[in-house]
């Protein structure tokens, strides 16, 4: 009968691990990475023996009732079997060893380390030991002959030797093995063995106890068997997922082979000796030196690696003849691939890793037999130097553990728990989940044999691979149903198979085998049907959206070709990312696909790295954590469940020494928190840029939730731009103490108008003229692109409005003017009429009325209509209509809550602080809100030379409430606006000077003497460097001939309190012109704006 292979079960944590079968075959033992050797009574085993033999294990031997184990405290040591107590150490090393055997009869022991030595003890006595030298490298295996004559050792200096015991001298050695520089790194283990009985070397895992078989396992999980008497090949068995082989063991009796891969599983291969039926066909045997790939060739007419014609190795693609399935196929290479590969015994060599032999291919009996092609010479064989492709990853689904698990977690995600049970006693699933306020929890039969499996809020979606009788099922149960039939089943096409599932909001989707994507409704209506551009590898969905993860291409040197879709299933259709490659960390592939809980796309990779989708930034993916840094010890890694933005959490479960937890216990969840890879991280100026870019990143969800029309908390968008905000102003801070001017221009950029103007008053009071003049200018330029964005919003809701205002002077044509609700003034909305009523008192500026003469007279055109809309001319409230026939209202007239505009100030701090506190993010734009915010209109300053700007800073400027009455008495008087300009410059002039100022006016002709080519700004500055050299006592001299002059000119005094009088008077008489709901909303805007900027001024300048 034919052999059959187990399906593999997790044995050890991942890692290096072996296998042997005690003296009797009634256990089989192993050991791992995770120090213990672990004893099963079979393959079935759910509760093994366990013996903790240290922290790591690289090797054990087990004869005679004694174990032999190979530690990581460079030790051998002996424990009693299967007791598992301890019983000495046999011998040390300086470094670990790697190999242990022992030899025949069970009295010796050979271990080889890494420090290059081989020793031989003696069990009973281990004083008695021998040590060969020789090796150049770590030694990888040991192996006695059957008359302990011999020690065959392999190393990584690429050679195997043969060792005389008794004379502790080389023999021979052959250059077989790649070299390398340490065993972690070598391709191959070289595990050797003797052939028992005739004593020959062969780079393979293990004899059969009779001799007469041997097998061989592969680093790509091939296991191959050969008989020895007709040198053919038996049997060729492929590893579940591929993984290397590192332990081969025989049943002592024969028939049986356990098998251990890298990743820890333990296997088993039944019935491997029976070769009764195994008869051998008629066939010439030719006997020629082949490569050692061919040692594990598949046959002809089997997928045996489960590869696509891309994946298979460039240098020996096959011509296959489709016509007959039996005739040779030939290589590209000139070489026939043959179905059995013999091995040829070649008395020069003992290594038969190269010899191997062809043989012909079976034929009908009614056919004669094919002579095989001659091999061609190695000079004259093609040969393929360029990149290895890379094998596909294979689908999987996210939150989900290995399908060949008897107990394993189908998904888990931040809604529930998925669970499957497929042993002797039951084959269920179990859902749980996190919120019972959603639905209890649940046992489902799976007699499907379901091995897809996602959950939402709405349904649990199921999916099963298909049988000789039935098709792959997609089966849904929609618990949130208002009705009573809540399953439905889909069977899937002839031949399809479904690889991926994901759910969403009102929808399910499948991927299948025929690279097709099946969305339904959430009740099992068949809705689009889309093409995938290559096979699937995930999916996953969040709401409306679906993320895709699909093979774009063939992968080199490791590497995975992945690309990614991302389609937005509501009622507008959209697909937002077109099959985009997906960054991937070098040679690794994806282990979790997902959205966070705010719906953003993310994924994780093999190597720990967590990206997140930046919407911020084209849709660009971002690098946002690397759980490897958290884990402790290299074959520890987390195994993530779920991502959430607010609060920043990365929730997923640690596994020592493994990549997935198991079913029971129950896995704990850890927090994680996320850190951009930023540069220089442990300097205060790297940390606050990384927290200032992720807490930019991480709350871009808003801004999409706000576009979509999802609700979100106003709220979250404050504190996150107040807190970014923050870590702006302190880094403006840090660059101003480093000199570092440019840098802070650069940080300015990305403040909000307050911002800003606490970053001016910072440079001013840092002595940093230049740089607060910059920033003034950038504050000003701001300023004039937010009027100019008002006013085409304003131009285009005029547009707007135009249509519907000829449509109703078309239908007032021919008919009476008496008052209709169409022939109205419009009224402009009183929440806009009063935002910007308050703002024009907020900032509290200058105005000056704006003569008629200036206004468009667009009127004209429109008498028999109503009046258009301007922005000078609003209507309150109460205004009630007014009839045609009682007189023409006057558009252009000024309201007394507009009648002063933004004028011209001497400076453009005096402005800054008059700007309403608005949330804006960091590149300036306004933060998405339900109602429409007050909206400022800035001051558009008029053209000035740079030096005159900067000699504002010193200029003596009148008091606001003073300028402002005097222009306001201007106005009233008629007064021109030039004429109004040259009473502010009078009243400047009067004002008490500085004792700098008077310094320099006496100074200042010796600072021209000196520098005659200096203009304004640089004798300012010269000015102040030589004022601040005076000594104390001398400035202090100037400051008391400032206070002097003041206190000598009481007539100015006079003036000024007869003109603060005059202003006072002015004030009150606007104020009782004014509406009551005017003042109100001013005294209220007045007090927020006092309170925000003395709580900003405190956070500039609180104490470090």
């Amino acid at each position: 009968m034919p052999s059959s292979q187990k399906p593999m079960r997790y044995g050890h944590t991942e890692g290096h691990t072996e296998v042997c079968f005690d003296d009797t075959g009634s256990y089989i033992v192993t050991c791992g990475s995770d120090g213990d050797v672990r004893i099963w009574e079979s393959l079935d085993d759910d509760d093994p023996k366990s013996i903790n033999v240290g922290e790591k294990a690289y090797s054990f031997a087990l004869k005679n009732g004694k174990l032999i184990t190979a530690t990581s405290n460079n030790a051998v040591q002996i424990h009693t079997f299967p007791d598992g107590a301890p019983d000495g150490i046999l011998t040390r090393f300086t470094t670990n060893a790697n190999h242990v055997v022992f030899n025949a009869d069970g009295n010796k022991v050979a271990a080889g380390s890494s420090d290059f030595l081989v020793k031989i003890v003696e069990v009973a006595d281990s004083s008695k030991q021998k040590t060969f030298r020789g090796h150049d490298a770590p030694v990888l295996s040991v192996s006695f002959d059957t008359k302990d004559t011999f020690l065959a050792t392999a190393s990584c200096d690429g050679s195997v030797r043969v060792w005389n015991i008794s004379e502790q001298t080389c023999e021979t050695s052959w250059p077989l093995l790649q070299k390398c520089n340490d065993v972690v790194n070598a391709k191959s283990i070289c595990r050797l063995s003797w052939q028992p009985k005739t004593g020959k070397t062969l780079n393979v895992v293990a004899w059969s106890p009779c001799g007469q078989y041997v097998a061989a396992g592969s680093i790509d999980g091939c296991i191959a068997i050969w008989k020895m008497d007709t040198q053919e090949c038996l049997e060729r068995v492929k590893h579940e997922k591929r993984y290397t082989i590192c332990g081969l063991a025989w049943h002592p009796k024969g028939g049986q082979i356990a098998y251990t891969d890298m990743e820890g599983n333990l296997g088993l291969i039944e019935s491997v000796c029976d070769v009764d039926e195994k008869k051998s066909h008629k066939a010439t045997s030719v006997p020629t030196t082949k490569d050692y790939d061919d040692l594990f060739d598949e046959d002809d007419n089997e997928d045996f690696l489960n590869r696509d014609l891309d994946e298979v190795d460039w240098g020996s693609k096959a011509v296959i003849n489709e016509e007959d399935d039996d005739d040779d196929l030939m290589m590209a290479s000139g070489r026939s691939r043959n179905k059995g590969a013999r091995i040829e015994d070649d008395e020069n060599s003992l290594d038969t890793g190269l010899l191997k032999a062809d043989s012909t291919h079976d034929k009908d009996d009614d056919e004669e037999s094919l002579a095989p092609v001659q091999p061609l010479s190695s000079t004259q064989r093609p040969f393929y130097d360029g990149p290895v492709p890379t094998p596909r990853q294979k689908p999987f689904q996210a939150g989900s553990t290995p399908v060949h698990l008897t107990h394993r977690f189908m998904v888990w995600n931040s809604v529930g728990i998925i669970r499957c049970y497929n042993d002797e006693e039951d084959n269920a699933i179990d859902v749980e989940f996190h919120d019972t306020a959603i639905h209890h929890a649940m046992h489902l039969p799976n007699s499907l044999n379901h091995t897809l499996a996602d959950l939402s809020r709405e349904a649990i979606l199921l999916a099963c691979e298909s049988t000789e009788e039935l098709a792959s099922k997609l089966h849904c149960i929609h618990f949130n149903s208002w009705d009573s039939s809540k399953e439905w089943t889909v069977d899937m096409l002839q031949g399809e198979e479904v690889e991926a599932i994901c759910l969403g909001h009102g929808w399910a989707a499948c991927a299948t085998s025929s690279r097709l994507l099946r969305v339904f409704t959430i009740g099992g209506v068949q809705k689009e049907i889309l093409s995938l551009p290559g096979p699937v590898v995930s999916m996953a969905g969040h709401g409306e959206q679906l993320l895709v993860i699909f093979h774009k291409g063939t992968g080199f040197e490791g590497d995975q070709n992945l690309g990614v879709q991302l389609i937005e299933l509501g009622r507008k259709k959209r697909q937002v990312l077109h099959g985009d490659p997906l960054p991937l960390s070098r040679k690794s592939y994806a282990t979790w696909v997902g959205f966070s809980a705010e719906g953003t796309p993310c994924y994780v990779d093999s190597e720990g790295i967590v990206r997140m989708l930046n919407r911020g930034l084209g849709n660009t993916w971002t690098p946002v954590c690397n759980t490897r840094e958290h884990c402790k010890g290299k074959s520890d890694h987390y195994w993530v469940v779920g991502i959430h933005e607010n609060p920043q959490q990365l929730r997923c479960i640690p596994c020592k020494g493994a990549r997935f937890p198991a079913t029971l216990p129950r896995p704990a969840v850890a927090v994680l928190p996320f850190k951009l890879p930023f540069c220089q991280t442990a300097t205060d100026k790297g940390q606050m840029e990384e927290e200032f870019w992720r807490s930019v990143l991480f709350h871009n969800y808003l801004d999409y939730l706000s576009k979509n029309g999802y609700e979100h908390d106003e709220s979250v968008k404050g504190h996150a731009v107040q807190e970014q905000q923050n870590l702006l102003m302190k880094m403006f801070a840090l660059s101003c103490t480093l000199e570092r001017e440019f840098r802070c221009m650069e940080l300015a950029e990305l403040m909000t108008h307050n911002a800003t103007s606490l970053a001016i008053k910072y440079a001013s009071r840092s002595r940093r003229l230049v740089l607060a003049q910059r920033l003034s200018e950038l504050a000003a330029e701001r300023a004039a692109e937010q009027t100019a964005a008002e006013e085409s919003e304003e131009e285009e809701g005029k547009e707007q409005q135009q249509p519907q205002q000829d449509f109703r002077n078309h239908l007032n044509a021919g008919y009476s003017n008496t008052p209709t609700e169409w022939n109205q003034a419009r009224v402009r909305k009183p929440q806009r009429q009063q935002s910007t009523e308050n703002d024009e008192e907020i900032t509290d500026q200058a105005k000056e009325d704006i003569p008629v003469e200036t206004k468009p007279s667009k009127a004209d055109s429109n008498i028999q209509g109503s009046p258009i809309p301007c922005e000078s001319a609003s209507t309150p409230k109460s205004a009630a209509p007014v009839a045609a026939n009682q007189g023409r209202t006057n558009p252009f007239k000024v309201s007394n809550s507009q009648k002063e505009s933004l004028g011209h100030s001497a400076n453009i701090l005096d402005n800054m602080t008059k700007l309403s506190k608005k949330n804006t993010t960091p590149t300036g734009r306004g933060a998405p809100s339900k109602e429409k915010s007050p909206v400022i209109k800035p001051l558009i300053p008029k053209p000035k030379l740079k030096q005159t700007a900067a000699a504002a800073f010193f200029q003596p400027r009148t008091p606001r409430t003073e300028k402002k009455s005097v222009e306001e008495k201007g106005e009233k008087n008629g007064t021109p606006e030039s004429e109004s300009k040259t009473l502010t410059e009078d009243n400047d002039s009067k004002r008490p000077k500085t004792g700098f100022q008077m310094w320099l006016e006496e100074n200042r002709s010796c600072i021209l003497t000196d520098n005659p080519h200096f203009e304004e700004t640089e004798i300012i500055k010269e000015g102040m460097s030589r004022f601040r050299a005076l000594s104390a006592e001398e400035r202090m001299v100037w400051t008391e001939k400032a206070k002097g002059k003041e206190a000598s000119d009481p007539a100015e005094g006079k003036k000024r309190k007869r003109l603060e009088g005059v202003n006072e008077n002015k004030q009150e008489e606007d104020q009782l012109q004014r509406p009551n709901e005017d003042s109100s909303s001013a005294k209220k805007s007045k007090s927020f704006k006092k309170s925000t900027v003395t709580r900003l001024s405190a956070f500039a300048y609180k104490p470090s």
